[in-house]
């Protein structure tokens, strides 16, 4: 997540102190990810020093020091709105890699295993849906989050059902020869080199 234009989208709607966009931003996000004090004021010190927000230059350094965009920086956020993220690549995900290697380890029965994480992540969906339930009719922002997690957690048990059923039909198939798929996936995303 980038802390760094969250903060520049809180200034954007006007002057700001660093204590007042921590709350903002846990607020604007559900309160789903807490904000360290710590971490608004290193960024707003690397925003100043880039050049995209701008400090009252006669307060003192604390609480109360206000700070604003600057053009520069309503390009920047501005360019981040618009430039989609990186997809093109899987990111590293702890449980694929946990399968992956579950699968070739002696003595692990793999399909107890992505059972046990099935179990886990349907309490978590249960869990979430009921925060939805309780606070998602007043809270847009954390209805928004919560919407995200749902469909997010459901691809992962979809994934690991798929991969349970791929399993099990592997283990009635004679083993293929492996070879590398990393360059030809690379070229079928399209990812860069």
């Amino acid at each position: 997540m980038s802390i760094k234009h969250a903060l520049l989208a809180l200034l954007s709607e006007g002057p700001k102190y660093g204590l007042q966009l921590r709350e903002e931003f846990e607020a604007r996000t559900g309160e789903v990810w807490p904000l360290n004090i710590g971490q608004v004021y290193t960024t707003l010190q690397r925003l100043e020093r880039d050049g995209f927000v701008e400090s009252d230059d006669d307060a003192e350094p604390g609480p109360q020091k206000g700070f604003r965009i600057t053009d520069d920086g309503a390009r920047e956020l501005d360019g981040w709105l618009r430039t989609p993220p990186d997809l093109a690549s899987p990111p590293r995900d702890e449980l694929v890699i946990k399968i992956l290697v579950a699968v070739r380890l002696p003595g692990v029965d793999v399909h107890a295993v992505i059972q046990e994480h099935r179990r886990y992540i349907v309490e978590l969906m249960q869990q979430w849906t009921r925060l939805k339930d309780e606070e998602g009719e007043v809270d847009l922002s954390l209805a928004l989050v919560v919407d995200a997690e749902l469909y997010r957690l459901d691809s992962v048990v979809r994934w690991l059902d798929t991969a349970d059923g791929r399993l099990k039909r592997a283990a009635l198939e004679p083993p293929a020869e492996p070879r590398t798929a990393a360059p030809m996936i690379r070229r079928r995303a399209g990812a860069r080199r």
